[in-house]
């Protein structure tokens, strides 16, 4: 995944977001919230980016879609990092909540590296929806404050989520990727000539 051979322009968005990352921290490290948020704004439109070039230059790939959800995981730990520390006392005054919406993804990180050896990339619709709303709460915290209603749609779509790739992972006997959801997955062919 981190060959750099035969990159594509999209894989390029994507690696983006991984070499980001300890710009980002460093920001944090010093204190610097506002440039933060808006470096952050530009990973998170990296995302946005790579997924629409691969499809109209029509460039998807396998290795594409784990550097995506790679990209994608260490941008919302960063993200995460930066609201535990810009907004500590938010996070404190909501902890239970949030260990309470992290356990199922940690499990459903485990279930997946048992299974597979590595992350999902099922790149679902309910897992963009997801990416989108918890780019914009961290966004709004980051640049305004937190707002309790998106912070508590974050939560509930991230869960739904989060239980579709669980489901996902016991429907495929082998590592997939661009998988829309469980209605499309019924239909896989790939799904079926597993079985």
């Amino acid at each position: 995944m981190l060959t750099f051979k035969n990159y594509n322009i999209a894989d390029w968005f994507s690696f983006y977001r991984i070499i980001a990352a300890p710009v980002l921290l460093t920001l944090i490290w010093f204190d610097l919230r506002l440039i933060f948020t808006w470096f952050l704004l530009i990973s998170y439109s990296t995302d946005a980016i790579d997924g629409y070039l691969a499809r109209k230059l029509k460039i998807t790939s396998p290795r594409g879609s784990q550097l995506d959800s790679f990209g994608d995981q260490i941008t919302l730990i960063v993200g995460l990092i930066g609201l535990f520390y810009f907004e500590n006392a938010f996070i404190k005054t909501n902890f239970v909540l949030i260990i309470i919406a992290f356990v199922p993804y940690i499990i459903q990180m485990f279930i997946a590296y048992f299974k597979y050896g590595k992350a999902t990339a099922f790149h679902t619709y309910l897992a963009k929806l997801s990416a989108i709303v918890q780019s914009v709460f961290i966004l709004w915290s980051l640049f305004f404050s937190p707002e309790y209603s998106l912070f508590y749609i974050m939560i509930a779509i991230g869960l739904l989520e989060t239980f579709e790739e669980i489901t996902l992972i016991f429907m495929y006997r082998n590592w997939a990727s661009d998988v829309k959801g469980i209605y499309w997955a019924l239909r896989d062919k790939r799904r079926l000539k597993n079985k």
